[in-house]
């Protein structure tokens, strides 16, 4: 099984919030997740939700401001195994161009 999650971790601050999004994308390294951080968030796959949820957690405690706020949007497919690479693939096809796995 895969889940596919975007997160969006942020302190709530005036200015940069690069820093704290850093620290919060940092705190993944230490879960069995892969990711990909893009300027909306971090799509973080793994394996079970357990996991998942440990790793969003710890990414939401390493941000170090009075006021955080997190976004998680799970799609959980539960009868078939599909990564974050496939979905963009299908789009890619859709679109009539090659697909980054298949360059």
């Amino acid at each position: 099984m895969s889940i596919v999650a975007l997160l969006s971790v942020a302190p709530v601050i005036e200015g940069s919030m690069a820093s704290e999004v850093a620290e919060a994308v940092e705190a993944l390294d230490d879960f069995d997740v892969t990711y990909e951080t893009n300027p909306m968030g971090t799509v973080i796959e793994a394996d079970d939700i357990d996991t998942l949820l440990a790793a969003v957690g710890a990414a939401h405690k390493a941000v170090d401001a009075d006021r955080v706020s997190t976004f998680l949007k799970i799609d959980d497919k539960r009868a078939r195994d599909q990564r974050a690479r496939e979905k963009v693939d299908a789009v890619e096809r859709e679109l009539g161009r090659p697909a980054r796995s298949e360059e």
